[in-house]
């Protein structure tokens, strides 16, 4: 278990804490054949809680941030939780187990920061509501992911449809607003798990594959163009199930906010960056929800929120890891203001 920060959290990030061993390599080979990995492998931290909550510490060092999750009582464990701690992060609610390995990704990345990933669930695989004491949880929100790799709460419920939905109810119930992001599980059941949390989170940040697939829509046109109307009705759809507040949307061209109470509906392009300068896309979702998360803290308007997060993004994209290439929040948004959009 960690230190942890003087500061009370008022941001939580809880979910899965990961470890990533990027390798870059020369290609992504068919099956039977051989790519070669072109530099050392470089060790990082991963997943939704290490990387959203390091990202918003470098944005700000004076945030309250609090991170929950499980690891093993392992190397990979001691190093995700010493980062963590390293940038003032509270820890206290990170519990380490002796019956599973700490999870982690080998991600293979290709010039130009496409990347595949090769997961192992491990700790990850074992948390649940049961290792979050709610009752001295505060704060103002909490943020969840990933929905389809947390085992524990994507599990059925019979009352609230998953383990999830009750965990965000019970959350709520308490004051505290709920925030969730899911995963790209090439075997998940969009469908059946992530609706039930719907009803229960003020904010969902997903991406056009998650967001589209729950309803069986494609998000891309047969030439290869977004498909806006798609990935609206979609969004429109997810509010419909539930959600309070915003319903966000990211992908390569843009980033879409539907502001729930209202139906205000926002798109904002992404930055136009010179392919030179890209060395990895590890991170760059969890980038650009970390901005999300940052702007609803701050309390920006929807077109500045996908204009700072959009910026965090292409920020991340600047190194091969999840988090290395994220900036100061002020120069996030010099970026935001001073580099073209698509």
């Amino acid at each position: 278990m960690g230190c942890c920060n003087k500061k009370t959290p008022d941001l939580w990030i809880g979910g899965n804490v990961i470890v990533d061993v990027v390798k870059r390599v020369d290609c992504y080979p068919e099956q039977g054949m051989l790519a070669n990995i072109t530099a050392m492998p470089q060790q990082s931290v991963g997943g939704c809680v290490t990387n959203t909550i390091i990202d918003l510490a470098k944005m700000n060092p004076d945030f309250g941030l609090g991170a929950i999750g499980l690891v093993g009582e392992d190397a990979y464990g001691d190093y995700v939780v010493g980062e963590m701690d390293r940038h003032g992060i509270d820890t206290q609610r990170v519990k380490r187990t002796a019956t599973a390995a700490t999870s982690f990704t080998d991600v293979m990345s290709v010039q130009g920061g496409e990347r595949t990933f090769f997961h192992a669930r491990g700790a990850n695989a074992q948390f649940s509501p049961a290792d979050v004491d709610l009752s001295t949880l505060k704060g103002k929100l909490l943020h969840m992911g990933y929905i389809m790799l947390l085992d524990g709460f994507d599990a059925d419920d019979a009352e609230y449809g998953t383990v999830m939905a009750r965990f965000l109810k019970q959350v709520q119930d308490m004051g505290i607003k709920t925030s969730i992001d899911a995963v790209s599980d090439s075997m998940g059941n969009f469908r059946t798990k992530i609706p039930p949390a719907l009803a229960y989170c003020n904010y969902a940040i997903i991406n056009e594959i998650e967001c589209c697939a729950v309803w069986d829509l494609e998000p891309y046109n047969e030439d290869g163009s977004l498909n806006e109307g798609n990935i609206r009705l979609a969004m429109e759809k997810m509010a419909a199930c539930g959600v309070k507040d915003k319903v966000v949307v990211h992908c390569k061209p843009a980033g879409f906010c539907l502001d729930v109470p209202t139906g205000t509906f926002t798109r904002v392009n992404s930055l136009k960056l010179d392919p030179a300068r890209i060395a990895g896309s590890v991170g760059a979702g969890d980038a650009f929800c970390s901005g999300c998360l940052y702007s609803i803290m701050q309390g920006y308007s929807d077109e500045d929120m996908l204009s700072y997060a959009s910026a965090a993004a292409a920020a991340s994209l600047f190194a091969e890891n999840s988090v290395d290439g994220m900036l100061p929040a002020d120069q996030v948004w010099e970026l935001a203001k001073t580099c073209p959009r698509l």
